[in-house]
């Protein structure tokens, strides 16, 4: 067993034994990243749970037919407004990927200027289903239909915000700490637009 995957983690429960099931998230991370995230640690206490999680957003991305840079304004959106710093700063380096980083950090910061209006949109109901979700009325949902978005993509991108709320509560709610190697790999822009949630780790 290697020394990273054994090294204490920073989140509130103890750390989890290592099943098979945890070593195919830590090799999707490592094969991906070059490094096992600290969620993946800690969700491998049900590595199939996530899967099945990740399985239904991948299912709502592909039904509402979302872009990377998509789905990064919509988790962007959202872990911005459940103050989620881990999701912020991940989606915010993808998003940065996908755009760049003014944009990003911009869509973190709930400054939409340089989105279309399609994306704006998209931005919007992220955020206020993330806040509040009794909110919505018949007008919010006809603003999609206006910037071309059918029903069917509407129900899938509400789904797939709703799925990505559930992930970053289990994550902020055990304390999970974004991973340092951020400090270095997320844009300094975007690092600068979150100013909220849990530090990244030391």
């Amino acid at each position: 067993m290697s020394d990273e995957v054994v090294r204490p983690v920073p989140f509130f429960l103890e750390t989890p034994p290592e099943t098979p099931g945890a070593r195919r998230l830590f090799d999707a991370d490592t094969d991906e990243l070059g490094f096992v995230m600290n969620v993946s640690r800690l969700w491998a206490y049900q590595p199939d749970m996530v899967e099945h999680l990740f399985g239904l957003m991948r299912d709502a991305s592909i039904a509402a037919d979302l872009s990377v840079r998509q789905r990064g304004i919509l988790v962007a959106a959202t872990a911005s407004t459940l103050r989620d710093s881990y999701c912020s700063v991940a989606w915010g380096t993808k998003l940065a990927k996908s755009a760049d980083p003014d944009t990003a950090a911009g869509v973190l910061r709930g400054d939409d200027d340089q989105l279309t209006p399609a994306e704006h949109a998209m931005a919007h109901w992220a955020r206020m289903i993330t806040d509040d979700p009794g909110r919505a009325e018949a007008h919010d949902v006809e603003a999609l239909r206006e910037v071309g978005f059918t029903d069917d993509q509407i129900f899938a991108i509400t789904a797939f915000v709703a799925l990505r709320i559930a992930f970053s509560t289990v994550n902020a709610s055990l304390g999970a700490l974004p991973d340092a190697s951020f400090r270095t790999n997320a844009p300094r822009a975007v690092l600068d637009a979150v100013t909220y949630g849990r530090p990244l780790e030391v």
